[in-house]
């Protein structure tokens, strides 16, 4: 594992669990937030052994979002030339590619959330396949009421998951969508009682995906994604590509076995993977 301070990673039957452990700041996003979760994704995705990931949190809040103070001090979001606005969206660039790094990597990635998830916090779990809440969980689109517009995501992904007006109420409004009518409008697949509950919840759907074949999962992931962003057609062509790349007559025959059995499948792990210019000559 990597060192991390702002989270704890821990892997344990090819689940891989992430959470947020600064509750003191409300796991508020600063700069080594960034880093680390950037850094922890990467790790994740590279190593191939991890099924699933579970992102939960700790403390009151599952985050208050981004911390303002950042703007401030490390980040300089510099709009008296044009030069300095043009870097603006240098750095959001930057910033948003860490949260599509969930959504690329190459397992499903489920959220367990209690209390506020604001601002930030929103970009982050919409950007996760599954999303389980604790019944005091609530979202706010904050960055309306601090005068800004949201940029990380969440104006991107989250009317691809609720209704288009209730994405404009939530964006415009900058008021509270609470736990149950984020069920109602499919933002949530289930709230539970207590943030234990919700990250039990999380983690049991994690079993679930883990075990099955990793590879089936992977396409499955690729599929549902770009039918998402493409048309059926286009979706449909994908699919016939992908299944022919990745069809596998023993994980079928396995998982059929293993199912009439009643015991565990046995799948290969997905590759580790190396980047360049981490090798040697």
């Amino acid at each position: 594992m990597i060192d991390l301070t702002c989270f704890t990673l821990t892997e344990s039957a090819h689940i891989a669990h992430l959470v947020l452990n600064k509750p003191e700041a409300m796991n508020t996003m600063h700069p080594t937030f960034w880093r680390e979760l950037d850094a922890a994704l990467t790790h994740i995705h590279a190593q191939g052994t991890a099924r699933a990931l579970v992102i939960s949190s700790t403390g009151k809040h599952f985050s208050a979002g981004m911390a303002l103070e950042t703007f401030a001090g490390a980040i300089q979001m510099d709009d008296q030339s044009p030069e300095g606005r043009a870097a603006i969206f240098d750095v959001l660039t930057d910033m948003q590619a860490t949260f599509t790094k969930i959504e690329n990597l190459r397992i499903p990635v489920i959220a367990a959330i209690q209390g506020g998830c604001i601002g930030g916090a929103v970009d982050m779990v919409t950007a996760c396949c599954i999303r389980y809440a604790s019944a005091d969980a609530f979202f706010c689109i904050q960055e309306i009421n601090i005068g800004m517009v949201a940029d990380v995501g969440t104006l991107q992904r989250l009317p691809k998951l609720i209704p288009l007006a209730i994405a404009k109420e939530l964006a415009y409004t900058g008021r509270r969508m609470p736990a149950t009518q984020a069920l109602q409008y499919g933002l949530v697949n289930a709230v539970l009682e207590t943030p234990e509950a919700a990250t039990a919840a999380a983690l049991q759907c994690a079993a679930e995906i883990a075990s099955k074949p990793p590879i089936a999962q992977w396409g499955t992931k690729q599929a549902l994604h770009y039918a998402r962003d493409h048309s059926v057609e286009d979706s449909l062509k994908q699919m016939g590509w992908l299944q022919g790349a990745i069809w596998s007559n023993r994980h079928v025959m396995e998982a059929v076995t293993a199912m009439k059995t009643k015991r565990p499948g046995d799948f290969p792990a997905l590759k580790t993977l190396h980047r360049f210019n981490d090798l040697g000559q």
